[in-house]
């Protein structure tokens, strides 16, 4: 890797955002709310390849947000054969987003990593989340302050890993591409687009998925050291 690096930009969710922990709680919350006699750790085993699924379609615009938000859940409650009214559905949505940034339990050492980044680069963060929740996520896990910009994929009308989300990032926050790096967990949308770009990469591959050797990759943030 290029030693020359002057920027440095993160994904959020999944990469500094514990957000498979802190999803548990926000439907833990839900159903409480809503009395529903259902286990939530049964509920994620359904949902989470269902909402993957979903964020996929998503970020190639062939749905749009509001089929994503009720989608995912009409299809997780009709696979446990859940009979659950369409206006439940869209209560369990909104509610989601409310709940979801309530909790910010981060992915273990991410402020030790950005505590050890933020003196030597500018740091950034680039994000396909919803901006009314992301901005929240930020500032709830007190991280806000390590970020010279941050680029939501609502701002620019794409999403990662679409060309033109990187050139907005790279454009609002001063950087070259060359003297950049990517740092995300989803390999076709932070590590394939950033690259396209002619950004450096790391993918933090906690996911254990199958990349390209060529690939930088880590399993614990704290390795990224070992790189930059």
């Amino acid at each position: 890797m290029n030693k020359d690096i002057k920027h440095i930009f993160f994904d959020l969710d999944h990469t500094l955002w514990d957000f498979d922990r802190n999803s548990y709680l926000a439907f833990q919350m839900i159903f409480e709310k809503l009395y529903m006699n259902l286990d939530v750790q049964d509920f994620l085993k359904v949902y989470r390849p269902i909402n993957l699924k979903y964020w996929k379609l998503y970020r190639e615009e062939r749905i749009s947000k509001a089929e994503l938000r009720r989608g995912r859940l009409t299809e997780a409650f009709d696979d446990l054969n859940k009979n659950v009214a369409v206006e439940t559905i869209d209560i369990i949505a909104d509610d989601y987003i409310k709940f979801l940034p309530l909790n910010n339990y981060l992915i273990k050492g991410a402020r030790d990593i950005l505590d050890y980044l933020n003196p030597k680069y500018d740091l950034h963060i680039i994000t396909n989340g919803f901006e009314e929740v992301q901005h929240k996520k930020l500032v709830n896990s007190e991280i806000q302050h390590f970020f010279k910009t941050v680029t939501n994929s609502e701002e620019v009308g794409v999403k990662k890993p679409n060309p033109l989300i990187f050139e907005h990032a790279i454009a609002k926050s001063g950087a070259k591409p060359e003297k950049s790096v990517m740092i995300g967990d989803n390999y076709e949308a932070d590590i394939l687009g950033a690259e396209a770009l002619g950004l450096q990469t790391i993918c933090f591959n906690y996911h254990k998925e199958e990349i390209p050797l060529k690939n930088i990759q880590v399993s614990d943030l704290y390795q990224i050291k070992n790189h930059i």
